[in-house]
């Protein structure tokens, strides 16, 4: 299974995302070794942000001061005392009127006297090291009433100081670098899909060539510099390829025309000499002057001016494709009907449609026993087709894109690749009803063209 493309906005929103996750990953350590390292800055940090998680919980109704902790917050601040870890708090007023406090001797040994008036914030180390034994405070405002929490952790039970530390990195990095990082995928997303407009541009204009127009370019307005020298580089290859096959079809063209007079010479020789031997050489020398003739006409069709197309009739085509190929066709001892129904006028190239029906008769007249029936319609509508009763396509070339096909008589069939060309040519599409000893019915829809 052949695998897609990778989208040039999906490389670069993943080699983004990497390149942000590294350096969020970096960030995110060199933030947390310098609170780690700085054991004042982070013991402030924990202080302030465990006092105002009780702040939280201080309420004031009519003047009245109470602390109204639920179970999870009563459990985190209960009083401790395993193995000297303990945490003690204690909230009063600035008055010194004590609202909470789990302890006793130990906050008038950890916290500030009552008489002192409460500061905006204090703190002092008990002991140093990790885990953190200090004591401090912080003064909020409650209904007009300015309150001291205090709290002294010792050894951090109830680890403090890595909430605090998780906390700040959330708070200070972690929310910011991902607004940032989305916001800097959403432009460069953004800024990829608007570079590459010219590109989608250039692309669609690319599809939307005449392969017929040998002058066709891709436009170069409004194009970024990067990409209009790629389109220049483009249109220069256009060039030489319209170059090569302009020679291509020269060539191929000139070659028939040389070789059709040394054949007609060879024939008229032939026709002088009484011998069998002369008949059968004038059979091949034929069939030779009618691949020419077909490799003439593919060529025609190939080297087409789009300038050629005009609206005309395909009844009118018809009637005289049928009028000048009648005497080929009785002189094999077929019968040619031309049946009219109608149709609209239609964009396209007389002489290649008249090429095309030529082709479809010869070959229905080549292909079949004597005594077949051929009819040449047209119409209704923009549809012309041609219909024989004899033996029918035994060797239809169903996948072949090469210039012609070998079928089984040896033959080279160019008769079908001419009028597929001519019917691309016009858009329009070919249906092929065939079945052995049934018949053939070969329609060619301009629908398209109309």
């Amino acid at each position: 299974m052949k695998t897609r493309n990778p989208s040039l906005i999906g490389i670069v929103a993943r080699r983004i995302i990497a390149f942000s996750l590294v350096a969020m990953a970096l960030q995110i350590g060199v933030v947390f070794a310098d609170y780690w390292y700085d054991d004042d800055k982070l013991s402030v940090l924990m202080l302030q942000q465990e006092t105002e998680n009780v702040a939280a919980y201080v309420q004031v109704r009519d003047g009245v001061v109470s602390y109204e902790p639920n179970h999870e917050v009563r459990e985190r601040y209960q009083d401790r005392h395993d193995d000297g870890d303990s945490i003690f708090l204690r909230i009063r007023t600035a008055s010194g009127e004590i609202v909470y406090s789990n302890c006793t001797s130990e906050c008038a040994r950890h916290f500030l006297p009552v008489s002192m008036d409460a500061p905006q914030f204090w703190k002092r180390r008990i002991a140093p090291g990790k885990p953190f034994s200090v004591a401090g405070g912080q003064t909020f405002e409650r209904g007009g009433t300015t309150l001291l929490i205090e709290l002294a952790i010792l050894n951090d039970p109830n680890g403090f100081m890595y909430s605090a530390l998780l906390h700040e990195m959330f708070d200070s990095m972690i929310v910011p670098m991902t607004l940032m990082f989305c916001l800097v995928i959403g432009a460069t997303i953004w800024s990829i899909r608007s570079a590459l407009k010219p590109v989608a541009m250039a692309a669609k204009a690319a599809d939307a060539l005449d392969p017929r127009d040998s002058s066709a370019r891709l436009p170069l307005t409004r194009m970024p510099q990067e990409i209009a020298r790629l389109v220049t580089a483009v249109n220069r290859m256009l060039t030489r390829v319209a170059d090569l096959i302009q020679s291509q079809k020269l060539f191929s063209s000139s070659i028939a025309h040389e070789i059709r007079t040394p054949v007609s010479i060879a024939k008229m020789e032939l026709s002088r000499i009484n011998d069998p031997r002369a008949r059968n050489a004038e059979r091949d020398l034929d069939a030779l002057t009618h691949i020419l003739e077909q490799l003439t006409s593919l060529a025609r069709a190939d080297a087409v001016d789009p300038s050629a197309y005009q609206r005309t009739s395909l009844s009118q085509i018809g009637a005289a494709v049928a009028e000048a190929i009648a005497p080929f066709v009785f002189d094999h001892d077929k019968s040619l009907e031309f049946v009219d129904e109608g149709t609209p006028p239609v964009t396209a190239i007389p002489a290649l449609v008249e090429n095309m029906l030529r082709n479809l008769i010869e070959n229905a007249v080549k292909h079949n026993p004597p005594g077949t029936r051929i009819v040449l319609a047209c119409g209704p509508g923009p549809v012309v087709s041609v219909e024989d009763d004899g033996k029918g396509l035994v060797d239809l070339p169903e996948h072949h894109e090469d210039l012609g096909y070998v079928k089984s008589s040896g033959q080279l069939g160019l008769g079908l690749k001419i009028v597929r060309r001519i019917s691309e040519l016009h858009q329009a599409t070919i249906s092929i009803d065939t079945a052995p000893e049934r018949g053939t019915k070969i329609s060619i829809d301009f629908s398209a063209a109309a």
